[in-house]
């Protein structure tokens, strides 16, 4: 990941939650010199993610602190696993915790959730991908947290890959039409996706040259007729609705992937916490 993109995510991190004074508690309680070591262990079983701007929190308060990692990201975590220990001045290692901790809970959680769905449909060869339903600016991070979980990459942003939406479908016309305008605009370099919301719409988007076809809310009968329809010539997304009780039944449709909005806007935070050792 891009150390200037981390840099700045745990500097602001950091200045929202020391403000202007500090970590005043610690001033007034600990000495200047102490120095401890403390572990930062799991308190349930999960997935570990978020390992590299935690390191980064830590290095920001002071350079004098020693980290040790027991764990990387994408390793299953038990109840009580240790995933590392910091040593060093305790008032730095006091000032870096909750914002150490914050992000390592939120992208854990993502990689715990992600890693459910990825089991779930064990199997049957379909991906399950994230969506752009993140935390503004935390992006990177949070898809990182999904790929650590097992998850496949969808777009990252607007501007690396054509997504042709149901407002586009509309403006444009139809599906067939709007996925022309994408294609002679794009080239043949660059993939084009589609989303209906229509049995009807599959071949005229197939015709018009989509590479993708993402199946917006179809029920299971409608998703297995369109894998029929489809006979492999375009890659077939389900989207819109999908819970761990529905995916497997998804899956077995013969879908090749499907989007979960919910691994980013939804995931439990994953608990951790950080005791003197």
């Amino acid at each position: 990941m891009n150390p200037a993109y981390i840099d700045d995510i745990v500097a602001r991190a950091l200045a929202e939650d020391l403000g202007g004074r500090g970590d005043v508690t610690s001033d007034a309680v600990i000495p200047a010199d102490a120095r401890a070591r403390f572990v930062i262990a799991a308190r349930s079983k999960g997935v570990l993610a978020g390992r590299e701007i935690a390191e980064s929190v830590f290095r920001h308060c002071s350079l004098d602190l020693q980290t040790h990692w027991q764990a990387k990201d994408g390793d299953s975590l038990s109840a009580g696993e240790v995933v590392m220990s910091v040593e060093g001045p305790v008032r730095a290692i006091l000032a870096a915790e909750r914002t150490a901790l914050n992000f390592l809970g939120r992208l854990s959680g993502i990689a715990t959730l992600t890693r459910a769905h990825v089991d779930a449909v064990a199997g049957t060869g379909v991906a399950i991908a994230h969506t752009r339903k993140t935390t503004p600016t935390l992006r990177a991070l949070e898809l990182a947290a999904v790929r650590a979980g097992g998850g496949a990459s969808h777009r990252f942003g607007l501007d690396d890959a054509i997504l042709i939406k149901d407002n586009h479908v509309a403006i444009a016309g139809s599906a067939g039409e709007a996925v022309r305008r994408a294609r002679a605009h794009a080239g043949h370099m660059t993939r084009v996706a589609v989303e209906i919301d229509r049995l009807d719409q599959l071949e005229e988007a197939i015709a018009a040259g989509a590479d993708s076809i993402l199946l917006d809310n179809f029920t299971l009968d409608d998703m297995a007729r369109a894998v029929d329809a489809a006979k492999g010539r375009v890659i077939l997304e389900a989207s819109g609705g999908v819970t761990l009780e529905t995916l497997r039944p998804i899956a077995e449709t013969g879908v090749d992937v499907i989007s979960v909005g919910a691994l980013t806007h939804s995931a439990p935070n994953f608990d951790f916490g950080m005791d003197e050792a």
